[in-house]
């Protein structure tokens, strides 16, 4: 089995790597492939990779190039990890949007509406390489927004699921306060990326008991103060909503918090650097302790669990994953071609979401709304344009207000006309 990593030069791949050689036994790669243009970052994670498969026993072979034609040729599934502009974009979007007294947030917001800008017609132009070189093979998108990006590629008609790991650290902090393998905690997962709350918590399976009351009883003021919100609100809701709820729930109080600290991507290329000066150690052979504080947590377990299930061969049966995948009729409210993040039977042939569970109007409300910003998003990243810019802030929850959403369309187009050929 060939894997090619596009991105391969994220600060964030020996952490697939190293659930890469943990999990051999889910996933036998006997080839990896490490993609990225930036070769002063990729041949040094490059090199780390090959000493944490040695020191691991894993015999697959990993290479590394610059080349995505090369890199992609034969590939079974192709993970797609980009970040396009960098850092240095990432401190834009953060930083601009409060100007105008809106959350700056590189997947929500007016920054993650830039960031779409910049990064779908890339992801686009990598997929259609993909489908040349190989038309069989999966593309596995971790590109943030994960939900805008995932809708391009399948309106595009690319083999293509989208991958977050919210749930998988939900999963893995639920289990261990209720004092369960991970394995059997299975989470109603419902909405979109970033978007999305945890309905039920189920012991052992979908039609399991059901914990979430248990889980807020006992646990709720540290799954509160796990995602900042007051006690109070998880006590009224009843369900666990994402930490990017924050954003919505508590949009002012955030603003005033960014307003008064340095950005996080300010902290990211800080960490960066000495990860890379950590990965460029030959006498490194594991992923080192900082790159938890990286973000990503339990990435590489859920990108292994999703590419296994894709190749297998059959095996034990369909694997019931939180993936990001077309709605057809999931979620009546919204359009078949919308894309939805929700539990899904994966297996060769594709993700096929479960029943989800009814969302209340508090709740899908706001996904509707959500999603019809999505669409115009979608729209502006593929044909450009001001006017396809402006729709998409004014239709935005966040946003919402005709002067905000000028205001915010022109700091957008000066801070990214180097990433927009259009503008």
């Amino acid at each position: 089995m060939k894997l090619a990593v596009v991105g391969g030069g994220s600060t964030y791949t020996p952490e697939l790597i190293d659930g890469f050689a943990r999990l051999r036994d889910t996933l036998p790669v006997a080839e990896l492939v490490l993609v990225d243009p930036a070769t002063e970052r990729l041949e040094p994670i490059g090199a780390l990779a090959r000493r944490i498969f040695a020191k691991q026993g894993h015999p697959a072979q990993v290479t590394t190039t610059a080349d995505l034609d090369a890199g992609v040729e034969g590939a079974d599934a192709v993970l797609v990890q980009l970040r396009i502009g960098g850092q240095a974009a990432r401190l834009q979007d953060e930083t601009w949007p409060l100007e105008c007294g809106c959350v700056g947030q590189e997947t929500t917001g007016a920054g993650g509406l830039a960031k779409a800008l910049r990064t779908v017609p890339v992801v686009l132009d990598i997929a259609e390489r993909v489908r040349r070189a190989n038309p069989d093979a999966w593309i596995i998108d971790f590109t943030n927004p994960v939900g805008i990006v995932t809708r391009a590629l399948l309106r595009a008609g690319h083999k293509a699921v989208g991958l977050c790991n919210v749930a998988i650290g939900f999963q893995r902090k639920f289990a261990a306060l209720l004092d369960l393998a991970p394995a059997d905690v299975h989470l109603d997962h419902v909405g979109l990326n970033h978007l999305s709350w945890e309905l039920g918590v189920r012991k052992g399976g979908p039609d399991g008991e059901d914990l979430l009351p248990r889980l807020l009883a006992e646990h709720g003021a540290a799954v509160a103060e796990d995602l900042r919100l007051p006690r109070a609100v998880l006590d009224r809701l009843g369900v666990v909503p994402s930490y990017y709820l924050r954003y919505f729930y508590a949009h002012d109080a955030v603003v005033r918090e960014l307003g008064g600290k340095p950005s996080r991507a300010a902290e990211v290329a800080a960490m960066e650097r000495e990860l890379l000066a950590l990965y460029a150690d030959p006498a490194l052979d594991e992923k080192p302790e900082l790159l938890a504080k990286r973000g990503g947590a339990f990435y590489s377990e859920a990108a292994v669990d999703l590419a296994a299930a894709l190749l297998g061969d059959g095996g034990p049966g369909p694997s019931v994953q939180v993936v990001n995948t077309l709605n057809h009729g999931t979620l009546p409210f919204l359009p078949d071609d919308a894309v939805i993040e929700v539990q899904a039977r994966v297996d060769r042939s594709g993700p096929v979401p479960l029943v989800a569970a009814r969302l209340d109007p508090l709740y899908a409300g706001l996904v509707a709304q959500v999603t019809a910003y999505e669409d115009l998003a979608l729209d502006a990243a593929v044909r450009g344009g001001r006017e396809r810019v402006f729709k998409a802030l004014l239709a935005h929850p966040l946003v919402g207000q005709f002067d905000l959403a000028e205001g915010l369309t022109d700091r957008l187009l000066a801070h990214n006309k180097e990433h927009l050929a259009w503008a």
